[in-house]
């Protein structure tokens, strides 16, 4: 499911992560602890890893990660607002360096008027910064989740190379 690319971008991020001595932490909902698993994946991630957090409900994002529920009711889960917050949840709760967060519909159901199937909201925080990135991959589940997936290792090692 995750190609060599995809592994190729995560041993890069956590190269880079071990060279200015600094953590990562995930908040993932569509891809379900796909980043957190492809991360662990490359050995020696152990020494940058502090958590992984699939929040794929919305009580999930408000308990574990402190997402406002005013948040989820005004824009819904998956949005611009809810995944800055993931990002920015997950840092603080897991005392990371950096947080890698998606949002998304991956399929094949969901998809609600102006969020189509394959809409998918990443974001990275670090150090009092946070992006976010609007994406619709196309493709089945498996190939949004993989797209979610090489994105956020990618905006995760651009803002840790800038950092």
């Amino acid at each position: 499911m995750i190609d060599d690319a995809t592994l190729g971008r995560a041993a890069a991020l956590l190269a880079t992560l071990q060279a200015k001595g600094l953590t990562v932490t995930t908040a993932e909902s569509c891809s379900g602890g796909l980043i957190a698993g492809t991360i662990t994946a490359i050995p020696g991630s152990s020494a940058s890893i502090e958590a992984g957090f699939v929040t794929y409900s919305n009580a999930a994002k408000h308990r574990i990660l402190g997402v406002p529920e005013s948040l989820l009711i005004a824009h819904g889960a998956v949005s611009e607002p809810v995944a800055r917050a993931m990002a920015e949840g997950a840092r603080a709760a897991a005392g990371a360096d950096l947080a890698l967060a998606c949002t998304g519909i991956a399929g094949p159901g969901g998809a609600v008027p102006g969020k189509p199937v394959g809409t998918v909201f990443i974001a990275a925080a670090i150090q009092g910064q946070t992006r976010v990135l609007h994406r619709l991959f196309p493709g089945d589940r498996a190939a949004v989740r993989a797209a979610t997936v090489a994105e956020a290792l990618e905006l995760g090692l651009a803002l840790v190379t800038v950092s």
